[in-house]
């Protein structure tokens, strides 16, 4: 089945509103003759940020709120610009200044006091044409297949380079990127050297980077990820007040299921998916617990807007211990679902909108029994079975501006045997579908467009009537499965 989705990125941009307010500021100044008017400067700290000038005259400033010695990602998106970002550390009252004469900003010079730039700028210039050519490659659109080899040469590279840089923020910065995609990479090849080397940071870098380098080590040596089948483990998190707190206070209540919401500021996908978790949880709450898992540092998750209207439990894990158990990669936002008996049931990375009214549904007891864990987007509603035809009601719960597709090779399968698709109702076989029956009250924003809609499917009869059986959506690449549907609940 093939359906538009949101795509989800670990550092998506969103607006600015939400950064928390501070009287304590820096300020970037920027130049290019290669820049064209109209080209949008975005930019923040740690994964906070949005446009914040547009480019004029090749010239562009901002100021941004900073309390310490902390990282600002700087992008440009316009005609020649790549997608890509340009590291600059900031501290209170520093005025950083980069320039250059095309659109390569990556690698353009970076005027700042700080010693840590200074450790950026080795870097960089260290893997300057291998940067290069990831920025060409990436403005000739080349597929991923061709850049994933000059991203991992990028990746050693900058390993070359550590060893002969200071422990600051920066170089830690770095190991940190190169930590993570190391967890996010089968048979990632350079493993015995990013061991080696976050040893040695661990043994050199000065008091203050306890809390990175411990994640460091989460993302070099992992635990093993739990699966689903397997019981949920306890961990430790902490609250907006800094108070400890564990899962096993939500784990195993009585009735209640578990959704566990890894996500972060600056995450928009994260942020899009509240509204519907809101609702359901509203819904649902004596039957489903939800608990806000934040990937963020203490003190930006604490002060930021979005933390604060959470009405869930919500708690922090910045080490990301929690999530290394939980997460089968380290992007965001990720969902495990956990039944009242402490069994994982689901998982997911990603918002599609519509999948929490239909777990919703699923946690409420559905009057046909069945496994619909692979997508719950959908669901069986009704069955009726007999000697000519056996007749299955759907429902689905999308946004109306999402669309689905069936496919008409579609069948049943039951004691070995498929059980073809011979007509629809409600829906067109293999051509676009969307949901139109409203299903919240929101009048505004994309709330107001989740929906569902509820359509019939008839297939061939069944020789004889099975306990249960399968629905599948054709054999195709995506096509999804609804197991073990049962006549009787």
């Amino acid at each position: 089945m093939n359906k538009r989705t949101i795509i989800t990125a670990l550092l998506a941009l969103v607006a600015l509103t939400g950064w928390a307010q501070s009287t304590k500021t820096a300020t970037i100044t920027g130049y290019s003759p290669a820049l064209k008017d109209g080209t949008l400067v975005l930019a923040g700290t740690g994964t906070i940020g949005g446009v914040v000038d547009t480019v004029k005259a090749g010239r562009f400033a901002f100021t941004l709120p900073v309390e310490e010695l902390t990282d600002c990602f700087l992008s440009l998106m316009g005609d020649g610009c790549p997608n890509f970002g340009l590291t600059i550390f900031l501290s209170p009252g520093v005025n950083v200044k980069v320039s250059g004469t095309d659109c390569l900003y990556p690698l353009w010079k970076v005027e700042s006091p700080l010693p840590e730039q200074q450790t950026e700028r080795r870097k960089t210039e260290y893997c300057h044409d291998v940067i290069a050519e990831f920025l060409q490659m990436d403005l000739d659109n080349k597929p991923w297949t061709e850049r994933a080899p000059v991203e991992m040469k990028y990746t050693k590279q900058q390993m070359d380079i550590l060893p002969s840089l200071p422990a600051d923020a920066a170089a830690i910065r770095t190991l940190w990127a190169i930590s993570m995609t190391a967890k996010n990479t089968k048979d990632f090849p350079y493993m015995e050297e990013l061991k080696q080397l976050e040893k040695s940071f661990a043994a050199r870098a000065p008091k203050g980077f306890e809390e990175r380098l411990a994640e460091i080590h989460n993302y070099v040596y992992p635990p093993r990820v739990l699966q689903v089948g397997e019981d949920a483990v306890d961990a430790e998190l902490l609250d907006m007040q800094g108070q400890k707190h564990h899962l096993s206070e939500v784990l195993g209540q009585q009735g209640k299921y578990v959704l566990l919401d890894f996500w972060a500021i600056g995450c928009g996908p994260c942020m899009m998916s509240e509204p519907e978790m809101r609702e359901v949880y509203e819904r649902m709450k004596d039957k489903l617990e939800i608990v806000g898992i934040n990937q963020n540092r203490l003190p930006e998750w604490q002060k930021h807007e979005f933390s604060k209207r959470i009405v869930w439990k919500n708690w922090n894990n910045a080490m990301k211990d929690v999530s290394s158990r939980y997460c089968d990669i380290g992007a965001i936002p990720y969902y495990v679902l956990i039944s009242p008996e402490g069994r994982i049931l689901w998982k997911a990375m990603g918002y599609n909108p519509g999948w929490f009214f239909g777990i919703a549904d699923f946690v409420n007891g559905l009057d046909i029994r069945q496994d619909n864990s692979a997508n719950y987007h959908f669901s069986v509603r009704q069955i009726n079975a007999d000697a000519n035809s056996t007749i299955v009601g759907f429902r689905y719960y999308g946004h109306k501006d999402y669309w689905f597709r069936f496919v008409k090779d579609s069948y049943l399968e039951a004691n070995g045997k498929k059980y073809k698709l011979t007509s629809a109702d409600g829906i067109t076989l293999d051509e676009n579908n969307y949901p139109n029956v409203k299903v919240t009250n929101a009048t505004e924003g994309f709330e107001s467009g989740l929906s569902y809609t509820d359509f019939i499917l008839t297939f061939e009869p069944f020789d004889n009537i099975p306990a249960i059986f399968d629905f599948k959506e054709g054999d195709g690449e995506g096509a999804f499965v609804i197991r073990n549907i049962s006549f009787k609940h």
